[in-house]
């Protein structure tokens, strides 16, 4: 079965073909640019040649059709026509109170998937262009949505729940949802294999650290809290966002400033975290040059997300009365050392311990890779995140039951 994997951004859309025989990646790319000047698609073929084109892209509907059709192009492609794409699986961010599990796209579902853009605006109506494009010029093609904060939905009530009236709470469905449950979901699953295979009576820490960030308490292959809450603002300090700060300071700000909620808003998810901090980036490898350059403001922006970590890691493994591994992944819990020997130093309450000659070596490699040294209680690894095969396996699961 061959699995087109698509998540659409408001002027993007990536995808990747799977053939899930083997789970291999045939192709993949993405639309740059939807709707406005110099769009164009980037094509990556399996033995790794790319090709750029600048094509004209009205709207998502065109950029399927371009996905189409250089994936089946007799010289760029990797598939004789479209009627070898068997399911096409969307990744998409929220699912609100509305869905616990990846499901098969109908006209209800789509309906359902519209009442969740208060939840993440930014993200859902991208989504919903997406997945319309896709019913346009594969109309016949099953479409299979997969959601973020899916795996999240085992959290206890007194893990998700805020401490705000019940009324309110119910009326606008407010409570801890999290996010990068397709991550989490599919690190913590091959960190359970590390440890013999069983997720019952596994504790797993799992620190998707990327330009947005989150962490995760997974007890028995379950989660059982994670750091991102309502919406994906909560947690620790990220590249524009500013993580869980005291309430007090937005009304604060509104009231001083003059912001109106929308502005506060943008304030705290696009002018904060180590942009805002730092003064420098919102890319940690700038951040982590200009410390090597002796930026004392630049230090503290690291100093601060590696201690958010840190007490995240700590509050988890009492939660979960105790701990058997911390697993990092995404941009920078695979590809920044600093950050991993940030948080593991001085943890030997907790039985981590790390090799850091061994740790400063691992960047930008697709291998899993132990870092815990071998009189380490606790197990440490970086392993790489699949979300895309998670959600072609996941298509590829309710498709074939058709």
């Amino acid at each position: 079965m061959k699995v087109l994997v698509v998540n659409a951004g408001s002027s993007s859309l990536k995808y990747q073909l799977f053939d899930m025989t083997e789970g291999t990646v045939l192709a993949k790319g993405i639309c740059e640019r939807i709707g406005g000047e110099g769009s164009l698609i980037e094509h990556k073929k399996q033995n790794g040649e790319k090709i750029k084109r600048k094509t004209p892209i009205a709207n998502h509907s065109q950029a399927m059709q371009q996905v189409v059709r250089v994936l089946t192009d007799p010289t760029d492609g990797c598939i004789g026509d479209m009627s070898e794409i068997s399911a096409v699986g969307h990744r998409v961010v929220h699912g609100g109170p509305y869905f616990f599990e990846s499901c098969l796209v109908t006209d209800e579902v789509m309906e359902k998937l519209k009442l969740c853009v208060d939840f993440a605006p930014l993200h859902t109506p991208p989504h919903i262009m997406g997945i319309e494009g896709c019913l346009e010029v594969m109309p016949d093609v099953p479409q299979v949505l997969v959601f973020d904060t899916a795996f999240h939905q085992t959290m206890p009530d007194y893990a998700y729940t805020y401490g705000i009236s019940k009324d309110l709470a119910e009326k606008y469905n407010i409570r801890r949802y999290g996010a990068h449950g397709t991550s989490h979901r599919f690190v913590s699953g091959k960190m359970i294999d590390l440890l013999g295979g069983k997720a019952e009576g596994t504790k797993i820490v799992t620190c998707h650290i990327g330009n947005g960030s989150s962490i995760a308490a997974v007890k028995d292959g379950r989660v059982i809290d994670t750091s991102m809450g309502f919406t994906p603002l909560e947690g620790v300090i990220m590249g524009t966002r500013c993580g869980t700060v005291d309430p007090a300071i937005v009304t604060y700000l509104m009231d001083r400033e003059g912001f109106t909620p929308a502005e506060m808003n943008d304030y705290m998810n696009k002018q904060c975290g180590f942009a805002g901090v730092s003064g420098i980036s919102s890319d940690s490898r700038d951040i982590e040059a200009a410390i090597l350059k002796g930026d004392k403001q630049a230090l503290l922006t690291a100093s601060i997300l590696a201690y958010h970590v840190k007490k995240y890691i700590g509050s988890y493994a009492a939660a979960m009365n105790g701990l058997d591994a911390v697993v990092f992944t995404a941009g920078m819990g695979e590809n920044n050392p600093e950050l991993r020997e940030r948080v593991c130093t001085d943890m030997q309450f907790f039985g981590i311990e790390i090799d850091t000659a061994l740790n400063a070596t691992v960047l930008r490699q697709p291998n899993i890779v132990e870092l815990s040294t071998p009189a380490s209680k606790v197990k440490v690894y970086v392993i790489p995140t699949d979300e895309e095969l998670m959600i072609a396996s996941d298509t590829r699961d309710i498709v074939s039951k058709l």
